[in-house]
């Protein structure tokens, strides 16, 4: 066990340090898109006050698709305003079309950066595959 756990370890650090292109690396196999983090912040120029106005609606709103199962946790940036949802979506396109019906999305006045989501690739070292398996 203290083997497979030193080859996560290194498996680890070399998908958060990126490959070194100088030695062979194995393919990495593709990683299912299982959640979508999602970073909203207040559009540049937007007036606070504006904002403002439309949170209890928003607030409303951001309730009723955590209720759904659309939106399963939620964060607020620190040192910033802005939210954070990890999303139970697969897809960019479905994250994007759920977020700009929020009553921010539709004044124009929130953005989100959308990032897909998966398992921890790495872990496969743990089972000894290299292949994502059925």
């Amino acid at each position: 066990m203290k083997n497979a756990f030193a080859a996560v370890l290194a498996a680890l650090i070399i998908c958060l340090m990126g490959a070194d292109t100088a030695h062979a690396q194995p393919a990495t196999p593709p990683v299912p898109t299982t959640r979508i983090l999602a970073i909203g912040t207040i559009n540049p120029g937007v007036d606070p006050a504006a904002a403002r106005a439309i949170l209890p609606t928003e607030v409303r709103e951001t309730v009723k698709l955590y209720l759904d199962g659309k939106i399963d946790q939620w964060y607020s940036l620190q040192g910033r305003p802005g939210v954070v949802f990890i999303l139970n979506v697969t897809d960019t396109a479905a994250a994007h079309e759920i977020l700009e019906q929020l009553p921010l999305g539709q004044a124009h006045l929130m953005s989100f950066e959308l990032i897909p989501l998966g398992p921890l690739n790495p872990l496969r070292q743990l089972l000894g595959t290299s292949t994502k398996s059925p």
